[in-house]
C-alpha cells in the first residue's frame, strides 16, 4: 500500500510531526535497497524500516513543506510511510557518517603521487595501481588505510565474525563502527593480505604475531608507520593496526609541546620544573593510549638544547627527535630495556628515557642510573600517581632507593574536545552534581553538552586533550612513602602540596566549556 500524508497533516504545523533526533537516527536501520544513499545525500531524504514484518517504514526529512519530495519517496516505498522531522545539520551529519562508512567498499580517489609503500620491501604498492585490479582484498585494505589516515583514526581494529568482517577505528579515544563487510572469506583473505605487507607468516594461524608496515602518502610522501598485531579469535584471527604519523604532532597546533598536546598552565609549569632537575627520575603513568610515550617526547623536546646527551630506548621507537640517539629494542636479537639501558650508561648520556618499566631489572638499572647523576625519563603502567609506588614494590624494590631516586610522577589521560560548532549548553543534573562533587552554583560554570554535526561527523567531539595528576615528592612524602605509610596518608599529604586529581582536572576542562561532564566520568574515576 503506497501511503501519503493525509491533506489535513501537510497543511498542519511543524508541531504536528515527531522529532528525529541524531541519536535516533542512529538507533534506526537505513533502508538504502528502497532509496539509496546517493538518493538520499541528494535529496536529503532517508527512509528507515520500522518494522521488517509489516514493511512499515520511518521517513525522515528536514524541510516538512516539500510535499513532492514526500511522495517521491513514497514512491519508492511502496508501503507506508511515517513522517519525521530533522534539523538540517542532524540530517547532514547522519549522512555524512554513511557516507564514510560505505566508501571504503570503494576504491579511493587516485592520486598522483599517493602510493602505500611497505618499508620492508622494494615493490611499492601504489593505490591507482591497485585500483584497478580485480582482487576486492587489495582495494579493501588500501581503502580502508586511506580512510582511517584522513578520520585521525589512532588504531584500526579488524575482527572476524562468523559472517564477515568487521571494521572499526579508534577515533579520538572510542571505537566507531565503520561498517560489516559480509562474506566467509573475506576476513581471511584480509588478514593474510596485512601479514604479506608486514612479512608475517602467512601459514601460521594459531599463535599472536605482530609486524610492522610503512605508508607514504601525499604530495611530500609523508611516511607514517604502522604496528600490526594478528591475534587468533573463535571465527578465525583479528588484526590491529596501530597508526604511528610521526609528523603529525611535529607541525601546526598540535606541535610536539607540552602546550602543543594541551596541558593546563599550572601543570605545565610544575612538569617543566620537575624535567630541569639535573638528576632524578620523572615517570609517566597510565593506561596504553593515554599519551604517556607523547607526553615524554614532549618533555624531551622542551628541554633539549644541543648541550646535553640525550638517549632513548623505545618499543618501538615512534617519533623521530633530531638530536637524540633513540635505540629501538630487538628482543629477537637479545636487545631488551635491561641490556640496552646498560648499554647507554657506557656512551656518556646525560638525559635517559626509557620507553617502559615492564620488570625489577629495568627498574634497578634506572633507579641506579638516576641516583647517579643522570636524568632518567620513563612511563609506568599504573591507575594513578600512588599506584606507581605499589607498581615498584610488587617488583621488589626498596622503598627508600626508589624515593631518593624519584623527583616526580604524573599520571595522564586523554578526554575530548567538545566540537565548537555544535556544543550547547548545560546546566548539570543533581545527580551529576552529587556524583562528580561539583562545587559552587552549576549554573554559573561554562558546562556544555555534545550534539554532533557535520562538522564532528555526529560524535559530539573534535579532538583530545591531556589531563595530568602530578605528585612532586618532597621530605614529607619521601618519609611517608619509604615508611609504607597508609594510602589516606600519603593522599593527605599531596593535598596540603597542591596536587589535584585527575577528575579534578577534568572538571576543570568541563567548566571551561571545553569537554563534557559525561566524558568526565567516562575518563576519570572518584579517589
Amino acid at each position: 500500500m503506497n501511503a501519503r500524508l493525509p491533506v489535513e497533516k501537510q497543511n498542519a504545523g511543524l508541531d504536528d510531526y515527531p522529532v528525529a533526533t541524531l541519536l535516533l537516527l542512529h538507533r534506526l536501520a537505513p533502508a538504502f535497497d528502497r532509496l539509496s544513499l546517493n538518493d538520499a545525500l541528494a535529496r536529503q531524504c532517508v527512509l528507515f524500516r520500522e518494522n521488517v514484518a509489516v514493511n512499515r517504514y520511518i521517513g525522515v526529512i528536514s524541510d516538512p513543506l516539500d510535499s513532492k519530495l514526500q511522495r517521491w519517496a513514497e514512491a519508492r516505498a511502496g508501503d507506508l510511510v511515517i513522517w519525521h522531522l530533522a534539523s538540517h545539520d542532524d540530517l547532514s551529519a547522519w549522512l555524512s557518517k554513511q557516507a564514510d562508512s560505505t566508501r571504503l567498499l570503494a576504491a579511493p580517489e587516485p592520486a598522483e603521487h599517493q602510493q602505500f609503500n611497505a618499508e620492508t620491501a622494494e615493490k611499492t604498492l601504489s593505490v591507482t595501481q591497485s585500483s584497478q585490479q580485480s582482487s576486492p582484498v587489495v582495494r579493501l585494505v588500501n581503502a580502508t588505510l586511506h580512510d582511517a589516515l584522513r578520520l585521525g583514526a589512532s588504531d584500526i581494529h579488524l575482527e572476524s565474525s562468523g559472517s564477515g568482517l568487521d571494521i572499526r577505528y579508534r577515533i579520538d579515544g572510542v571505537l566507531e563502527h565503520i561498517r560489516s563487510v559480509r562474506g566467509s572469506e573475506v576476513a581471511p583473505q584480509v588478514i593474510s593480505r596485512l601479514k604479506v605487507l608486514a612479512e608475517l607468516d602467512i601459514a601460521e594461524t594459531r599463535i599472536p604475531q605482530d609486524g610492522r608496515l610503512a605508508v607514504r602518502l601525499g604530495d611530500k610522501a609523508r611516511r607514517i608507520d604502522l604496528r600490526v598485531s594478528i591475534m587468533p579469535s573463535m571465527h578465525g584471527e583479528d588484526g590491529v593496526l596501530r597508526i604511528l604519523d610521526k609528523s603529525h604532532l611535529m607541525q601546526g597546533e598540535q606541535a610536539l609541546t607540552l602546550e602543543g598536546l594541551g596541558f593546563a598552565g599550572s601543570d605545565m609549569q610544575r612538569l617543566r620544573e620537575l624535567a630541569s632537575e639535573p638528576y632524578g627520575m620523572l615517570l609517566a603513568s597510565g593506561p596504553t593510549g593515554s599519551g604517556k610515550t607523547t607526553s615524554l617526547y614532549a618533555v624531551l623536546s622542551e628541554i633539549h638544547d644541543g648541550r646535553e646527551k640525550i638517549i632513548t630506548i623505545e618499543d618501538p621507537v615512534e617519533y623521530q627527535l633530531p638530536g637524540v640517539l633513540q635505540i629501538p629494542v630487538n628482543e629477537k636479537k637479545g636487545l631488551n630495556f635491561a641490556r640496552g639501558l646498560r648499554s647507554i650508561l657506557r656512551h656518556d648520556p646525560d638525559t635517559i628515557m626509557v620507553g617502559e618499566i615492564r620488570d625489577r631489572e629495568t627498574a634497578e638499572i634506572a633507579i641506579q642510573s638516576a641516583l647517579t647523576g643522570h636524568r632518567v625519563l620513563s612511563t609506568l603502567h599504573a591507575n594513578n600517581v600512588f599506584d606507581v609506588f605499589g607498581r615498584f614494590s610488587h617488583m621488589g624494590i626498596d622503598p627508600y632507593l626508589l624515593t631518593s631516586a624519584i623527583s616526580g610522577v604524573w599520571a595522564q589521560r586523554l578526554v575530548r574536545k567538545l566540537c565548537p560548532h555544535c556544543a550547547k549548553d548545560h546546566v548539570p543534573t543533581p545527580q551529576e552534581i552529587r556524583e562528580l562533587q561539583i562545587s559552587g552554583d552549576p549554573s554559573h560554570n561554562g558546562f556544555k553538552q555534545a550534539v554532533g554535526c557535520e562538522a564532528c561527523r555526529a560524535t559530539g567531539y573534535r579532538g583530545r586533550s591531556a589531563i595530568v595528576e602530578i605528585l612532586a615528592l618532597d621530605d614529607v612524602l619521601r618519609t611517608l612513602i619509604a615508611q609504607r605509610a597508609p594510602l589516606n596518608e600519603i593522599r593527605s599529604a599531596a593535598r596540603q602540596q597542591g596536587a589535584r586529581s585527575l577528575r579534578e582536572a577534568a572538571l576543570d576542562l568541563a567548566r571551561q566549556g571545553l569537554t563534557t561532564l559525561e566524558e568526565v566520568r567516562r575518563v576519570t574515576a572518584r579517589h
